[in-house]
């Protein structure tokens, strides 16, 4: 297992920290056209792996029953930050469903967007399923499960009809058998498959292009990346990240995150998907490392290079906010092929 200097934080004049790991890009054929450090390295995508999650909520015909619209599509694929905007609609959801927060089976939390989170301890208000970030991609599953009449209860379990829809939807953009793929348990209770970073940008890139089986599935696909991007703040929240990369491109380009230093990427446009983990799990520089990667493929334009430059060189603050130091990205290995189109 090969990892790459990524990134690193300088403090000062001094270099303090490193962060290793290691990333992937594919193309719709299937294709890894660019690697920097090991992308046979196997990862827990996590909540990367949502927007794939969704696919079985549109492809079955659930979404159009409960008469779900794109926010709701977007929210399905959502690590959102529990701000109200998130937490309305999940709450309408359930309601739709004629549920209680109860039968979801991920567990009560704190909304994750500090102000939300403070506003509701002033009010002597109890950690909620429907605050947790997940709570979204869980009315997902209940909803299939709902409408294909399967038990709701146990809908989190590996064995239940809905985790094995989405394995067999997974199977069909990774390329082969999903249900073979290493199990563990995510942080909502749900089944968390490990795959390489390869397989991942290949998952990602046949996501982009809608590269699916059944006509159902690409119709799909389409309306789920169509929420996706028009609705980048209901994934997660406001000034996140991904919102600022899908306004900077008009929302070309579509960034999900996953725990753990996880992100992955899809292009619809170019049919580009990619996959990085940075090794140590540390979330604070996959954004300045995957930027590293989208400008030396040439996917930003100079334009859209210049309004994220402050996610792809981040200011390091003392307790008195002054700018202390730095994080930024290493160089990255070249890309010697054709540009992606």
């Amino acid at each position: 297992m090969e990892y790459a200097r990524l990134a690193e934080l300088w403090r000062g004049p001094a270099l303090e920290s490193v962060h290793f790991g290691a990333a992937a890009v594919a193309n719709a054929e299937g294709e890894v056209i660019y690697g920097w450090g090991d992308a046979s390295l196997v990862s827990f995508p996590r909540s990367a792996l949502k927007p794939i999650q969704a696919i079985a909520l549109v492809e079955t015909g659930a979404a159009d029953a409960l008469g779900l619209a794109a926010e709701e599509l977007a929210l399905a694929c959502a690590s959102h930050r529990g701000e109200p905007m998130h937490t309305g609609r999940v709450e309408a959801w359930l309601d739709r469903l004629g549920l209680g927060e109860s039968a979801l089976a991920c567990g009560p939390d704190f909304p994750a967007n500090q102000e939300a989170a403070a506003g509701l301890i002033r009010t002597g208000a109890a950690p909620s399923r429907i605050f947790h970030n997940c709570s979204g991609k869980h009315c997902g599953f209940l909803s299939v499960a709902r409408h294909m009449g399967w038990p709701l209860e146990g809908y989190n379990d590996p064995s239940h009809p809905t985790q094995q829809l989405y394995l067999d939807v997974f199977s069909d953009l990774l390329g082969c058998d999903a249900h073979g793929l290493p199990l563990g348990v995510d942080g909502c209770t749900l089944p968390a498959p490990a795959l390489s970073l390869a397989g991942m940008a290949r998952t990602m890139a046949r996501y982009a292009a809608a590269r699916a089986g059944a006509a159902g599935r690409k119709q799909a696909i389409r309306r789920l990346q169509e929420a996706m991007r028009a609705h980048p703040r209901l994934i997660s929240g406001t000034g996140e990240p991904n919102v600022r990369i899908a306004e900077a491109t008009g929302g070309r380009i579509v960034m999900k995150g996953g725990a753990e230093g996880y992100v992955a990427v899809f292009v619809p446009d170019q049919g580009i998907g990619i996959a990085l983990k940075i090794a140590d799990g540390n979330s604070r520089a996959r954004v300045v490392a995957l930027l590293a990667v989208l400008r030396e493929l040439k996917l930003l334009s100079g334009s859209e290079a210049a309004a994220l430059a402050p996610l792809a060189e981040v200011p390091v603050r003392d307790s008195a906010d002054a700018v202390v130091g730095r994080i930024r990205a290493c160089p990255p290995p070249p890309f010697t092929g054709a540009r992606p189109r």
